[in-house]
């Protein structure tokens, strides 16, 4: 019971940057705007979040600082495709490209140098608990920040005015545009909140998950957050839900490495997540799945005012 306990736990905190990630994209998406420079930002807030936190000796305001990292990673982007009207994939691309260097760049100095992990929070009477005590209550501040966040993101997309207009500039922006809403101040709102998440996502890896900074740490998980809202049909508690399953993948195909339970090279099980994301991605893409996407109408679409 103790190691499966374990095991649901670890799960659970390796899907914490993944749904950082994924849910920061999904309001970007949602209101039309796709950015595939996940990955470049996830990279930006997981150096700096660890360069701040080293030097101020301070998590929370390394935290922050990764936050804003990811944030005007996402400011460039925005300025390049809402307001000089650069293709968003290419531009996405780009910006990942650019975080893989820049944070190696910034990072060379810190390679390998130890950093003390973002403690655990001790919740009274509940962290005690057996079994629910150490899978739910023993956890950081940003893995009970990231279920609060994706909550926070489903009842704002299904309950609020403002939701319902960010929906509404991603569907038919002409529409939104007509009805007087500013297309390009909210697209650039919705991807700075997608840049802060991402950021998010990168400080977890860097000073709670892996206390130690390693170029391109991030292995990918940018990419995967982008299957993963695919996946989750641009639905906050489908990525939730998504999160989970990839992050149990990771941690599983870890523990049949360690336990030499099947006789393949290691390389071939590291694999595993991104052969997942894969077959997600091909089968609701051909499958019964594919009507219910509902990925919204103007993404990817560029927006110029007439007037």
């Amino acid at each position: 019971m103790d190691g499966t306990v374990a095991l649901l736990a670890a799960v659970i905190v390796a899907s914490t940057p993944l749904l950082f990630a994924a849910i920061g994209e999904l309001v970007a998406e949602r209101s039309g705007v796709l950015n595939l420079g996940v990955e470049g930002m996830m990279l930006a807030g997981a150096v700096t979040g660890f360069a701040v936190t080293l030097t101020t000796g301070s998590h929370l305001v390394g935290i922050g600082s990764a936050a804003v990292a990811g944030a005007a990673m996402a400011l460039v982007f925005a300025v390049l495709t809402l307001s000089l009207m650069a293709n968003q994939v290419a531009t996405g691309l780009a910006l990942t490209i650019f975080g893989v260097g820049l944070s190696a760049l910034v990072g060379s100095s810190f390679v390998g140098t130890p950093l003390p992990r973002l403690p655990r929070l001790d919740i009274p009477g509940l962290s005690d608990l057996p079994v629910v005590g150490p899978l739910l209550f023993r956890h950081d501040v940003l893995v009970y920040g990231a279920v609060a966040l994706t909550l926070a993101v489903a009842w704002f997309l299904a309950k609020t005015r403002g939701g319902m207009i960010l929906r509404a500039v991603g569907e038919n922006h002409e529409a939104a545009h007509g009805l007087g809403y500013n297309v390009i101040h909210i697209r650039y709102l919705a991807v700075l909140f997608g840049g802060l998440c991402a950021g998010l996502g990168g400080a977890f890896l860097s000073i709670a998950y892996t206390p130690m900074w390693i170029e391109q740490m991030t292995a990918g998980r940018g990419w995967i957050a982008l299957a993963l809202v695919v996946f989750a049909a641009w639905r906050p508690l489908r990525v939730l839900v998504g999160a989970y399953l990839f992050g149990g993948v990771t941690i599983l195909q870890l523990h049949a490495q360690g336990l030499g339970l099947f006789a393949v090279p290691s390389q071939v099980m590291s694999m595993l997540p991104y052969i997942a994301t894969i077959i997600v991605l091909v089968v609701i893409s051909i499958g019964p799945w594919k009507a219910r996407l509902q990925a919204p109408a103007c993404l990817g679409r560029p927006f110029l005012p007439t007037n």
